[in-house]
């Protein structure tokens, strides 16, 4: 009974919480320059965090700006404001998410590109978007993975999007995630978000749990050094599992 009122307590407070940066998107955000805004991105990021009852946990350096493009692995709903509470970066997202209420703007504001993946032609416009943004010297990220995984081990890396690191000459820098319990340190699939799971369940199943620690561990910069996408994704890959392990 106590973890049932203390997850309902816990859910309260992030829907406030939501509902408190909607109100700073709208009424805020378009006052504020652009350094501010991911400020204020990261910072909301952090207490969303304390309000589910997840300790962040920083390992490595993040790359302290731009351009690079961050990769992950990619196992929860809360994948995201995980890294952006280590480290503001503009996200590759499927354009599913622009239509979810209230995360769907919260994203948009968040600075969030749309790629419709059923389409080639759109990954096309992506890839040079993203170029773009990197010539621009900004932080850009991605789950190469495509989806969640269950993280007993990593899906295969999709490459189409590497190429605008490639093309702009622009570093990568791996990034592993895991959730850990507080108490023990062992991984936990609480917050996982994977297959039949819904994100009501899910998002329950993480407010229920005991104190649990979300950790980013940021590996070295990389280059592509004459390697072609497919090769640097499968190296990559590689990386990424070796850093998300506890």
């Amino acid at each position: 009974m106590k973890r049932q009122v203390r997850a309902a307590w816990r859910l309260v407070r992030v829907l406030v919480h939501l509902v408190t940066g909607l109100g700073t998107v709208a009424l805020r955000f378009p006052r504020m320059p652009e350094s501010e805004q991911h400020a204020r991105v990261q910072a909301w990021s952090r207490q969303m965090l304390v309000h589910a009852g997840i300790t962040l946990d920083v390992r490595g350096t993040p790359a302290p700006h731009g351009p690079v493009l961050l990769v992950a692995n990619h196992l929860s709903w809360l994948d995201i404001t995980v890294m952006h509470a280590a480290r503001h970066c503009r996200f590759i997202s499927k354009s599913d998410v622009k239509g979810w209420p209230l995360v769907g703007t919260l994203a948009t504001a968040a600075g969030t590109l749309y790629l419709e993946r059923s389409s080639r032609r759109d990954a096309v416009r992506m890839v040079r978007l993203m170029q773009e943004a990197l010539a621009r010297r900004e932080v850009l990220a991605v789950f190469p993975e495509g989806t969640t995984a269950d993280g007993a081990a990593l899906l295969p890396f999709h490459a189409n999007l590497l190429q605008a690191a490639v093309a702009a000459d622009a570093p990568v820098q791996p990034v592993g995630l895991c959730f850990v319990e507080r108490a023990t340190g062992a991984p936990t699939t609480a917050p996982n978000y994977v297959g039949d799971d819904t994100l009501v369940g899910s998002l329950w199943r993480t407010l229920t749990a005991d104190a649990l620690v979300a950790v980013v561990h940021y590996g070295p910069l990389q280059q592509a050094q004459g390697r072609d996408r497919r090769a640097w994704a499968d190296d990559l890959r590689h990386a990424v599992d070796a850093l998300r392990r506890p």
